[in-house]
């Protein structure tokens, strides 16, 4: 017999269908020579520190570092869990073979393999290893099994990762609740979540002791179109008014007009934080929200796998996209076929091969997240709401590039004592191409944080605005204005602004292919970043003042108190993320990361016993978490 197990029973289900096994038992499905059965997602947990040794049950400065000689795993206390291990158990001790048909990623390789080996599989393994749930990629997953072994640097990766966090998180959160939080208050430390706390609290002291200071901007209004001097801002008023008094009555002469035209392309398809950072920014879902409505798209076969953190597509999903484009054609919500006009153009046409799409040598495990041409049915407006834009990003990539022109003036004014030099630039759209996939809708109900949203909508009006002909040499009338403008902080972090900080270390990169070789030293994985966020609002260390993020007293008193830059820097745990890669790919020891980590928590250890100063931090009062708990949480 043939035992499948998979992460949960709703996959199962659709496994054991496609499989033909179709009689029903208590916690597995049989027939035709294979037994389905599935886990809850974790039903193994890494040991607490009591579990080694009685010595390290109550929390005692005395008994750090706690460093187990061997990590041991163990099934989480839940009765439900136990009754379902029990029978995968008994299924596996008597399985002629074990197919794993876990979520095809790190977490998911590291959830199965705990299980087997808690139960003491003997059997040979194969691995199921699919990007989508439909019933065609199950069957050629089931046709094409892979070896266990395959996947044994995903699952030290996955191992590496749990001991890394368990060695960190453990040692640390009861060095400082013992240290500095007066026995009363848990200060809970993590190796991902402490770099992100002290992304906000530095975002926000930057905020708090930002000094707004005067600065004047020179402009003139000839021929209805604002032209602003060349020269940038003043620093004093003096300064502007000069210049102003300079130009004013004196003709206003054009000196050049140039226009290019250009190409934008399709931007690339979505990887989970892309798509997280869009759905915050467009319909203020939080990364977790997110994740939980992609994941339902995906086990409902209508998009593929999620938890990826490329934004490419191998080469051989290029022919099955004609027949996913078929599928969205033939989408209908509410009796309307959003996507049937954006598709006629490149109808019956060989599909355009970008290299910016597909690229086999950039997609490890996944490639991006894209529709798996199933028709949705019965989705919540949510769900709706992501599968919309997996859908119009996926056709923009088929569509043409759009094409522009940029049209450049620049003017002068010579005045008594200086000529002023102007400029205007003006964008407009020849032919939108890929564009046309844009909803107007979803593009201005981004309510993003305000003073960012501004600076957005400034700037996409200055682009597209088309300019009236002029030419060069013409001369005449103008109106100059000197306007009193002040300097701005940086914008509170949102969770679509943090996301994208998470995933390129702290570091401010708008270029895309920067980007994404940042992604490498990004902290966290794309999949754990929500819940990581999460795990900051239930500790009350941030809070939500509707979209912003804002550190609560406890958190920034936290990232005060710890001088260890080890345990709050982006950069360093982005190093270990890298290694965690590298362990991934073969590249680098796990043993060699574990040691590392061993010594690294060994000397913050150190660090904070031999602190001699007697920081704090404040213990929160009953009334002030209620406070905490019920202020606004917007999803």
């Amino acid at each position: 017999m043939i035992v499948c197990i998979a992460e949960k029973p709703s996959v199962a289900r659709d496994i054991a269908r496609i499989l033909g096994a179709n009689s029903a038992h208590d916690g597995y499905m049989e027939g035709n020579g294979y037994q389905v059965t599935w886990t809850f997602g974790h039903l193994c947990t890494l040991k607490e520190p009591g579990d080694y040794t009685q010595a390290w049950k109550p929390w005692a400065l005395t008994q750090l570092p706690m460093v187990p000689q061997r990590f041991g795993i163990k099934l989480i206390d839940d009765n439900g869990i136990k009754k379902q291990f029990a029978t995968i158990e008994r299924l596996m001790q008597a399985a002629d073979g074990i197919v794993n048909c876990g979520d095809a990623g790190q977490e998911g390789e590291l959830i199965q393999r705990w299980v087997m080996q808690k139960a003491q599989a003997k059997c040979p393994v194969k691995r199921l290893w699919i990007s989508s749930m439909t019933d065609e990629a199950i069957r050629e997953g089931f046709a094409n099994l892979k070896d266990q072994n395959d996947y044994q640097p995903l699952y030290l990766a996955g191992l590496s990762r749990a001991i890394g966090d368990w060695l960190l998180g453990m040692n640390a959160t009861r060095l400082y609740t013992l240290k500095y939080g007066q026995n009363r208050q848990v200060l809970s430390i993590g190796r991902v979540q402490t770099p992100t706390l002290a992304l906000i609290v530095n975002r926000q002291k930057e905020i708090e002791n930002f000094k707004p200071e005067p600065y004047w901007v020179l402009a003139t209004v000839y021929r209805d179109t604002t032209f602003t001097a060349t020269k940038g801002k003043f620093t004093s008023k003096e300064e502007g008014e000069k210049a102003f008094a300079t130009i004013e009555g004196k003709p206003f002469t054009v000196t050049k007009v140039e226009k290019k035209e250009g190409k934008e392309q399709p931007p690339q398809l979505y990887d989970l934080t892309s798509l997280q950072v869009d759905c915050n920014r467009k319909f203020s879902y939080s990364a977790e929200m997110t994740l939980n409505l992609i994941q339902s798209l995906y086990e409902k076969k209508y998009t593929t796998y999620p938890r990826v953190d490329t934004q490419y597509l191998s080469d051989d999903i290029y022919p099955k996209c004609g027949q996913t484009l078929n599928g969205l054609y033939q989408t209908k919500f509410g009796g309307i076929a959003p996507y049937m006009e954006l598709i006629k153009p490149i109808g019956g046409k060989a599909l355009k091969k970008s290299k910016r799409v597909f690229d086999t040598s950039k997609v490890t495990d996944h490639h991006a997240i894209i529709p798996t041409g199933v028709i949705p049915q019965n989705l919540s407006d949510a769900e709706r709401h992501v599968f919309d834009l997996v859908a119009r990003r996926f056709i923009a990539v088929f569509l043409p590039d759009c094409k522009f022109s940029t049209t450049t003036v620049l003017g002068e004014v010579k005045g008594t004592d200086e000529t002023v030099e102007f400029k205007v630039t003006g964008k407009e759209i020849l032919d939108p191409g890929w564009r046309i996939v844009r909803e107007k809708s979803s593009e201005t109900s981004e309510n993003s944080d305000s003073s960012e949203n501004s600076e957005n909508s400034e700037k996409n009006s200055e682009e597209e605005r088309t300019l009236p002909t002029f030419v060069k040499g013409e001369s005449g009338d103008h109106k100059p204005t000197l306007t009193e403008k002040w300097t701005t902080p940086p914008p509170y972090y949102n969770e679509a602004s943090l996301l994208r900080a998470m995933e390129t270390a702290g570091k401010f990169v708008e270029d895309e292919t920067l980007r994404a070789a940042m992604k490498e030293n990004g902290i966290g994985r794309p999949s754990s970043r929500a819940s990581i966020i999460e795990t900051l609002f239930k500790r009350h260390y941030i809070k939500r003042d509707r979209k912003r993020l804002i550190a609560t007293p406890t958190g920034i008193e936290l990232i005060d108190l710890i001088h260890e830059e080890l345990l709050k820097s982006c950069e360093l745990t982005g190093i270990w993320e890298k290694k965690l890669r590298d362990i991934e790919h073969q590249k680098y020891d796990a043993g060699q990361f574990i040691e590392e980590l061993k010594a690294q928590v060994a000397a913050i250890v150190h660090q904070v016993m031999t602190d001699p100063s007697n920081r704090r931090v404040t213990v929160l009062s009953d009334e002030e978490l209620k406070k905490l708990k019920s202020s606004p949480k917007k999803q």
